[in-house]
């Protein structure tokens, strides 16, 4: 019977920044992962807010050192419309730019970051059972060898992702209120590449906002490519190989002919309802972090940044825990990642109705509107001295509609002068 302070369950971005932190704090902490690194994920296009907690938690160093390519700004288009997003630019003073990755790569360089502090890092280790109280948790779990093993802690953190083991034990899913999409991928040489499309992610919108395709470059000259829609649209696209997904991609004109003759690294992968949520964050002598609590959807990149923010704030509440300070799980913890979330569904919401295009694409957009979403976009959704942070839920369809209005009746005063002449 092994013995350690912490848990981990899950060696991707959130588990890893949770697992520095505590070791920093001089804890013994083990990382229970099911898969062995490298593995792909998606999620590849980085916010600059979590360079902040990646420098916090000491890993930042060591992912300066694989000189990823870098991330200045977003751009997003439809049709001949055209709104493109500077970090440099934003409302919130933080971090100007970040990176764009390749996940087997970036998550790697945690895992042995993470594993060079002097954390027990174990892959192909699968949690069969889990046993929580106040004072002492109990895993089980099987290695690749199909060996069982057990091991005590004083507390465990969930960073499972996608796996999403203690909400899978203890029923604590539930369903999200996004209508299904899913999403097909992959990644493609990009010889038509420009040198300002190397520093952006570029995301154009089709299908009357219900569909859109993701560029993310990285630095060696290959680019992922993915489409997101329906549920039933993604299926197609995903038959006979991935046929329809590469037909698209080389022929959709907004991209202009940009992978037109692209050989793919590898067959489209798709993934299908990936948006869920969580009943509870938290329960006796266990934390949910990053997937594990809830994800919304890819398009404004916000995956990895929900990831290290609520890692790091998890090892955070878990120190002061294991500390004997009281801690209010509810509003310490479950209640400032929910306020984040709350935030990017707001605009989540917003692009899939048509709001958040309405207002980014209508000419002459104003500048501090413009700097005050892009902080959003650069993941500070905690930042409530932004109005577009502190009324998230109700400022895009209030702007987007003066915008309708006032563009309507300029259109009406152009028709009728027209009509005199």
């Amino acid at each position: 019977m092994q013995t350690v302070d912490v848990v981990v369950i899950g060696a991707g971005p959130a588990g890893t920044v949770a697992a520095s932190y505590l070791k920093k704090q001089g804890y013994e902490v083990t990382i229970l992962e099911k898969e062995k690194f490298p593995r792909f994920q998606i999620g590849e296009s980085l916010l600059p807010c979590c360079m902040e907690h990646l420098d916090e938690s000491g890993l930042l160093d060591a992912v300066k050192e694989r000189n990823f390519q870098k991330k200045t700004g977003a751009a997003f288009m439809r049709g001949e419309k055209r709104c493109e997003f500077f970090f440099s630019e934003q409302f919130t003073k933080g971090w100007t730019w970040t990176w764009q990755v390749k996940r087997a790569d970036f998550d790697s360089t945690l895992a042995e970051a993470t594993r060079a502090k002097g954390v027990d890092v174990n892959f192909e280790c699968e949690v069969l059972k889990v046993t929580c109280s106040a004072e002492k948790q109990h895993v089980e779990y099987q290695d690749a060898d199909g060996n069982v093993h057990e091991i005590e802690s004083r507390f465990i953190i969930d960073s499972s992702g996608y796996g999403r083991v203690l909400p899978r034990l203890f029923d604590l899913s539930k369903p999200s209120a996004f209508s299904p999409r899913g999403a097909i991928f992959s990644h493609l040489e990009d010889k038509n590449r420009t040198e300002k499309a190397s520093n952006n992610i570029f995301v154009h919108s089709f299908d009357n906002n219900k569909s859109w395709i993701w560029a993310i470059p990285f630095s060696d000259g290959s680019t992922s490519v993915g489409i997101v829609g329906d549920k039933e649209k993604i299926t197609e696209m995903a038959e006979n190989g991935g046929e329809a997904y590469k037909t698209f991609i080389r022929e959709f004109a907004d991209l202009n002919g940009r992978f037109k003759d692209a050989d793919l690294k590898f067959e489209p992968k798709h993934i299908l309802g990936y948006s869920i949520g969580v009943k509870k964050m938290y329960g006796e002598g266990f934390v949910l972090s990053g997937n594990s609590t809830e994800f919304l959807d890819p398009i404004f990149s916000s995956g990895v940044t929900f990831a290290t923010a609520s890692g790091l704030l998890s090892a955070k509440m878990t120190h002061k825990h294991l500390q004997g300070e009281a801690v209010d799980w509810e509003t310490e913890y479950e209640k400032v990642i929910q306020q984040g979330i709350n935030v990017f569904r707001s605009y989540v919401s917003g692009w899939y109705s048509g709001d958040f295009q309405t207002i980014v694409f209508t000419p002459h957009i104003n500048e501090d509107i413009k700097n005050q979403i892009c902080s959003v976009l650069a993941g500070y959704v905690w930042d409530q001295s932004n109005p577009f942070v502190k009324k998230h839920d109700t400022i895009l369809p209030t702007l987007a509609k003066v915008i309708k209005i006032k563009e309507r009746s300029i259109g009406d005063v152009a028709s009728s002068e027209s009509s005199a002449q």
